[in-house]
Parts: C-alpha cells; sequence; structure tokens
C-alpha cells in the first residue's frame, strides 16, 4: 500500500489534480498556465519551494529542513 501525503486540489483551469506543496509559479511551469493567467488556487499554495533550482538533486537535509520552516508558518 502506498500513501500519498502532498496536499492536492483540483484546478478548474486545466482540469487537473495539482500538487499543493510546490509554489504556484512551479505549478503555472508545469501545467503550462499561460502568464497573467488567474489561477484560483493561488492563496493554496506554499511560498516557500521544497525543490532546488533547474532539476538539482535536493540535499538529504533539505526536505527536513522545508519540513521545519513549513511546521514554522
Amino acid at each position: 500500500m502506498s500513501f500519498f501525503d502532498s496536499p492536492i486540489g483540483r484546478c478548474p483551469v486545466v482540469r487537473e489534480m495539482v500538487l499543493l506543496d510546490e509554489t504556484q509559479a512551479e505549478c503555472a511551469r508545469e501545467h503550462e498556465c499561460p502568464p497573467g493567467q488567474v489561477c484560483p488556487l493561488e492563496d493554496c499554495f506554499t511560498r516557500v519551494s521544497g525543490r532546488a533550482p533547474d532539476g538539482a538533486e535536493i540535499p538529504a537535509a533539505a526536505p527536513a529542513a522545508h519540513e521545519a520552516r513549513k511546521a514554522a508558518l
């Protein structure tokens, strides 16, 4: 059995489930939303990304630090 613990939401614009543990900008790039597209889920996304820039690997300590930052919010 697998568990998917990332928060998700249904985006009515792209008509898909989207991950809310990324920034809105990351989601827009992933789903190819055009510039200026009003995002109905804008307030639901995280403010701080846990992803490394340009697809680089995240060091092992980084996810724990990201979780600590999220818990502090």
